[in-house]
């Protein structure tokens, strides 16, 4: 059985004992099974779903911290008070091959603020981005690929 599952099966086994059907009992037993399921990890030696849920508990908090610190450097360049606004499109070559892989980071990429995705190759081996402060394309996709990309492919592999 997915562990997803099981786990939320002992959340509604534990909401169905304390008799609280509400989202405050699910949220508390969904922890609790969550900490058993982990207690009982070597039970499941082939199971990534403790890699998954934590890595995107991870990339989630990571991608609101990248999101607020690239709008306050957007209104710091519209304002003129930030380093000059140089937009480039650049070619960023992927490594990411599913789809769920790929829309992930296309998505990550148009949620910062000053970036944009515009499009994927036909054969699905480059992304283009649209950014708003390239001084240095070759160093922005760099940072994009190491900092989001890998992100993402250490969480779903």
């Amino acid at each position: 059985m997915n562990l997803l599952a099981l786990n939320i099966l002992l959340a509604l086994a534990w909401m169905a004992v304390n008799a609280d059907f509400s989202l405050t009992g699910f949220t508390a037993g969904f922890i609790l099974a969550h900490l058993i399921l982990w207690l009982a990890r070597p039970l499941f030696p082939k199971e990534r779903y403790f890699r998954r849920t934590w890595g995107g508990a991870a990339y989630a908090i990571w991608l609101v911290k990248e999101i607020f610190v690239s709008a306050w450097a957007v209104a710091k360049g519209v304002l003129g008070i930030g380093p000059p606004i140089r937009p480039a499109i650049i070619a960023v070559p992927l490594e990411a091959k599913t789809d769920l892989e790929i829309t992930l980071f296309a998505c990550s990429i148009t949620l910062t603020p000053g970036t944009l995705t515009l499009d994927i190759s036909p054969d699905r081996k480059v992304l283009y981005m649209h950014a708003m402060f390239a001084a240095d394309p070759d160093q922005l996709r760099d940072d994009t690929k190491a900092a989001m990309e890998s992100r993402i492919l250490k969480v779903l592999r």
